[in-house]
């Protein structure tokens, strides 16, 4: 039995019950602050599931969809949606250019998902859909940006029209003469004039980049409000069904109960499985998995883990496949507008127009992965995160969120300002184009860049941090848990089912959450022989998020997560790119 003591070398602990104060944690649910479905933790379940994020609220989502009737349990260790997912620096977008085909069509689907769901159900969460700009202060990064678009576009012109490239106007003049004296060299050509001058790297607000990757499929949200939703959905459903009878299904939400242990045992084979009885009753040889708690222990023959960067704590071998990494986020108050007169129409407000990934630096091209997001009027916070290169060890295998790293903090309130231009301006569509003199020459550009990006530091109205999963292949773990690493008999004679794991987003979980819980409710359903039939069932899930032993194999002969994040942040993402 796995359970909560002396913790192994790289194990995660239990979520602290003194977290810092994420923005999106400041509008609660009502229904769920202090939710727990019935006054007692249930002893038996169909399914449980540990964990109230992304994960975990999609999956009980996708299950009722499939079986109605099945009784779930949810377990949370603080409250609802207060781990990795509301501590995000909330956006969610699809890596489309630095990513495998496959893997960017998965990640594109899941994106239209979210943004589908939230407009059919009206879902009050704040998604803005916008375009997401990502600046390079790196040239040889850049490059190798700018390397993999073009191989997108040779192979998979789809996908590749989700994406533009940037250049500096001397760049394009040096490859194109005839756009010496062009004011929109550097941006797609196959733009209209407005598009383009809305594409220069003054328009994106990213003056002093060396080149930027523009996505047209991106959005930022409130992440807390979008689960909440669903959550306050499967209960909602609860009183729609009646009284939770067996035959109707149950959804049961306990939080503030952390689980704390696993344990397995195979019940007599006279024991018939059902799909709504509450029993925890698997029979016919199938493990029957009980999760311990402070407040006693729930059983079910299914049990999902949605602990992210927690999971090694309740599985110690996953502890070197999926490490906790904790991030570090600032909610910043915009630059004040300069005061206008009688003379000037008045300054609109700080309106980004974007999100940004922000990448590379000059002499480390493999650093810096910061991130940005604006919230709307009339506050319009800047949310920015990243700077994990400034913590203590990189952030790497800590799993407490109750502190905030203060040179993290130091570096997020001062360095926004010098990367994007924040003063105030109409977007560059809507302005007069000035075509009577030249392009200031490559010197005088960077000096205006300069000028336009100068350091200040930026008020912040909260500062927190969140504990992401790095995998150890920069991939999910998405699936049934072998028995190799603490899960069932998987034997080629045992009756399949059992203990499921979905986690290890390596800070990337927005656009593969979704469907990556419905997969491994796929999953769950084909072993446990209900919902779409058996082994036959369709999985979509890109084959290099599936768990499985030889994977594991394959992902232990390469470097541990904190060597390969020594080498840059950005490393796992664009070394396989330059073939490093």
């Amino acid at each position: 039995m796995s359970q909560a003591g002396q913790l192994l070398e790289g194990q995660s602990g239990l979520p602290v019950d003194n977290p810092t104060k994420s923005y999106w944690l400041k509008e609660l649910s009502e229904k769920l602050v202090g939710h727990r479905t019935t006054k007692e933790l249930p002893r038996s379940a169909d399914v449980v599931i540990v964990g109230s994020g992304i994960t975990g609220a999609f999956a009980a989502h996708f299950l009722k969809e499939k079986q109605p009737d099945l009784n779930i349990v949810m377990l949370e260790a603080r409250e609802a949606c207060s781990g990795a997912t509301g501590r995000n620096g909330g956006h969610c977008q699809p890596a489309i250019y630095a990513s495998e085909a496959h893997v960017a069509s998965f990640e594109l689907r899941n994106f239209s998902y979210l943004k589908s769901l939230v407009e059919e159900l009206s879902i009050a969460c704040d998604w803005r859909s916008t375009s997401g700009v990502h600046a390079f202060y790196s040239a040889e990064l850049f490059a190798l940006a700018r390397a993999a678009v073009d191989g997108l576009a040779d192979r998979y012109p789809d996908l590749a029209a989700n994406v533009a490239v940037v250049t500096r106007p001397e760049a394009a003049a040096a490859a194109d003469p005839a756009d010496a004296d062009s004011p929109l060299a550097g941006t797609p050509a196959y733009l209209l004039e407005g598009e383009r001058r809305e594409l220069t790297l003054d328009g994106l607000r990213v003056p002093a980049a060396d080149g930027a990757v523009v996505q047209w499929n991106a959005a930022s949200l409130w992440p807390y409000k979008l689960v909440a939703f669903v959550l306050e959905r499967l209960l909602a459903a609860n009183e729609s069904s009646g009284d939770g009878a067996a035959s109707s299904g149950f959804f049961n939400l306990q939080t503030n109960t952390p689980a704390t242990g696993l344990s397995d045992a195979s019940p007599p084979s006279n024991l018939s499985p059902t799909g709504g009885n509450s029993t925890g009753d698997a029979g016919d040889g199938r493990a029957v998995w009980t999760v311990h708690t402070p407040r006693g222990t729930v059983s079910a023959p299914r049990v999902l883990l949605a602990t992210n960067g927690y999971t090694s704590h309740l599985l110690p071998s996953f502890a070197d496949l999926i490490v906790p990494t904790r991030g570090q986020v600032s909610a910043l108050k915009p630059p004040p507008p300069p005061a206008s007169d009688e003379q000037h129409s008045p300054v609109p407000p700080l309106d980004i127009g974007h999100t940004y990934y922000v990448a590379g630096e000059p002499d480390h091209p493999f650093e810096r992965d910061d991130y940005l997001v604006q919230r709307p009027p009339l506050r319009a916070e800047l949310i920015f995160g990243g700077g994990r290169r400034h913590a203590r060890a990189r952030g790497i295998g800590v799993w407490d969120d109750a502190s905030i790293d203060e040179p993290v903090a130091w570096y997020l309130r001062g360095e926004l300002s010098s990367l994007l231009d924040l003063s105030p301006h109409d977007p560059p569509s809507l302005a007069a184009p000035k075509t009577e003199s030249p392009p200031p020459s490559a010197s005088a550009a960077a000096a205006l860049a300069r000028a336009r990006t100068k350091k200040q530091d930026l008020d912040p109205t909260h500062e927190w941090t969140g504990v992401m999963a790095y995998s150890r292949d920069g991939r999910p773990f998405v699936g049934r848990v072998p028995a190799a690493l603490g899960g069932s008999d998987d034997s080629p004679d045992a009756v399949r089912g059992g203990l499921y794991v979905c986690a290890g987003y390596t800070g990337h979980g927005m656009p593969n959450a979704a469907l990556s819980a419905r997969a491994v409710v796929a999953m769950m359903c084909a072993d446990y022989g209900d919902g779409d039939g058996g082994d036959s069932v369709e999985v979509d899930l890109p084959p290099e998020y599936e768990l499985t032993e030889s994977r594991v194999r394959a992902a232990r002969l390469r470097d541990d997560v904190a060597t390969v994040d020594a080498k840059g942040s950005l490393y796992a993402d664009f070394g396989a790119v330059s073939g490093l």
